[in-house]
């Protein structure tokens, strides 16, 4: 089994020194009309290019731009949509972390590209190959609210968010994008809508080009579901192991049709995992049908830590592939 590293989402914004302070910094000038929105987004900027040199200083084969620019993995996509406004906060998932809540009052539609720019900013700064991160449109439907008459319903609204994001990964495309991720962690919450889930991949993946799409799911066991998911029209799978004391066996005993994603480091817990430990898991891993190319990376985004924790786990990634490699050599 190839085995090479990558984060999986999001990085801290925020860090102990001055320069990792900048951001909020500058955010909080711009409330007190001491800076503008291009001093923020200068600062955004900068941290960008601080989180892709820290992901390739961890020696990271695939990286992402940190999602240095987003308030939350719901409004920053759904806000740019015509027929979304954004709402007062609510806890995403059992995390520390928050969301502003869209509410759609109309059918919501893209009429600009909502992460194209971040995307060949961050292509433009990095030495490595940078993965492109979008929440999925299950999961941004299942944490908006309608008002009466807004789009037509449920179904209506995930109909809109999926026509949305697929004009997205067009666009992501063809500026370039080798590999985009959408994240659905809400399938895990409620895995009855896996039809649901699957159509809307399916629009997706039709608008992907030569790029590849994976799926990212999280804060919940995917090992019931795993059969299921080896059948959607993506080319990677990222699975969050933390959830799930079987997935490992599930994944040595059934092999895989897809290329996987391996969330084995924690990255909602400071603590590192034992490399050893998570080597061995890795052999097993690396026995089953067709295991072919695999990717080691955090088991979600690392928002969750402190910016110091999140740099040793990328850092522990790495020291945990050449555990690996040394136990198979």
């Amino acid at each position: 089994m190839e085995l090479l590293l990558a984060n999986h989402s999001s990085y801290p914004r925020i860090g102990d020194d001055a320069d990792q302070q900048l951001l909020r910094r500058t955010i909080t000038q711009r409330d007190k009309g001491e800076k503008n929105d291009a001093d923020v987004r200068a600062a955004e900027a900068h941290l960008t290019e601080l989180a892709l040199a820290e992901q390739s200083a961890a020696g990271l084969q695939v990286v992402t731009d940190g999602l240095i620019r987003w308030y939350d993995p719901i409004s920053h996509l759904t806000g740019k949509l015509a027929g979304v406004r954004i709402n007062g906060l609510l806890r995403f998932f059992d995390t520390n972390c928050y969301f502003r809540q869209p509410v759609v009052h109309a059918k919501p539609q893209r009429g600009e590209p909502l992460l194209v720019e971040e995307f060949t900013f961050a292509k433009a700064h990095s030495s490595r190959p940078v993965k492109v991160v979008l929440t999925g449109p299950y999961t941004l439907a299942r944490h908006s609210v309608e008002e009466k008459g807004g789009a037509g319903g449920f179904a209506k609204v995930l109909e809109a968010f999926t026509a949305a994001l697929a004009e997205e990964v067009a666009a992501l495309a063809a500026a370039g994008a080798d590999l985009i991720q959408v994240e659905e962690p809400s399938l895990l919450k409620q895995p009855e809508d896996y039809p649901a889930v699957e159509q809307n991949l399916a629009a997706l993946a039709a608008r992907k080009g030569s790029a590849q799409l994976a799926l990212a799911v999280y804060f919940g066991d995917p090992a019931p579901l795993y059969d299921k998911l080896q059948t959607l029209p993506v080319d990677l799978l990222v699975l969050d192991f933390t959830y799930s004391p079987s997935l490992v066996e599930t994944v040595a005993t059934r092999g895989t049709a897809k290329t996987l994603g391996l969330g084995l480091v924690d990255g909602r817990n400071t603590r590192l995992e034992d490399a050893s430990g998570v080597a061995r898991q890795l052999e097993k891993i690396a026995k089953a049908r067709n295991p072919g190319r695999a990717y080691l990376n955090p088991s979600c985004g690392l928002e969750y830590l402190p910016r110091d924790r999140a740099q040793l786990k990328l850092h522990h990634l790495a020291a945990i592939q050449r555990v690996f490699l040394g136990r198979a050599a």
